[in-house]
């Protein structure tokens, strides 16, 4: 188990040109999307969305201010824009916070206002990210980034490629979510995206520091 998962980060690579004649099966990509959605994330309030662009008129507008996507949009089997929640819906006293306290982790009320107070105090004091909200809309992002490293793990342990991707202009990104994809820029904002597909060409051989350059032991 262990050498079998060795190997998937060891395939992992960040594709920047897929084979646009292979698609991944259905059933491989719901279990992509299935690691994304089990993903850990701080007090377990899952900040994120999932959109899985296959729309071709939708990703040739992405590409137009998408830099970092010029190739692997034409060319991936599924293209993911991971959304990140801001302060409307992640700080403490939101409908969402309540929501997710109430209706899907089932919490009985003493243990809801004791983790909403602990909650409270973590925004205000421990990170201080109340009155700032950028810091929360970063903070937030910082989670998504777990889902998307267990979805590019997943994806290279069944096989599947893929890449993730920051370099895109976030005012337009915000105009095309609002307008395209009819979603609220004041609850979400986006973390990153990620395309999946397969190599059509093998990379370059993986290069990393010595596990002793970045490790530090305080025994």
């Amino acid at each position: 188990m262990k050498e079998s998962f060795l190997n998937a980060m060891k395939f992992r690579h960040a594709c920047k040109v897929f084979d646009e004649d292979k698609k991944i099966p259905d059933e491989d990509f719901e279990y992509i999307l299935e690691t994304g959605r089990l993903s850990p994330s701080s007090f377990g309030f899952e900040p994120w969305q999932f959109l899985v662009v296959q729309n071709k008129n939708l990703r040739e507008k992405l590409k137009e201010f998408t830099w970092g996507g010029k190739s692997q949009l034409p060319t991936c089997s599924h293209f993911v824009i991971i959304l990140s929640r801001k302060r409307n819906s992640m700080i403490y006293d939101s409908e969402y916070i309540s929501y997710m306290m109430k209706d899907i982790q089932n919490l009985p009320e003493n243990i809801i206002e004791l983790k909403g107070g602990f909650y409270e105090k973590f925004q205000k004091s421990d990170f201080d990210l109340f009155n700032n909200d950028r810091a929360i809309f970063d903070w937030a992002t910082k989670q998504t980034y777990i889902a998307l490293g267990n979805m590019m793990t997943a994806a290279a342990y069944i096989g599947v490629d893929s890449c993730p991707i920051e370099g895109f202009d976030m005012e337009k990104m915000r105009i095309f979510l609002e307008e395209d994809l009819n979603i609220n820029s004041q609850e979400f904002g986006v973390s990153c995206m990620l395309a999946f597909g397969y190599r059509k060409e093998n990379p370059r051989e993986k290069t990393r520091q010595n596990i002793n350059n970045i490790s530090k032991w305080y025994n």
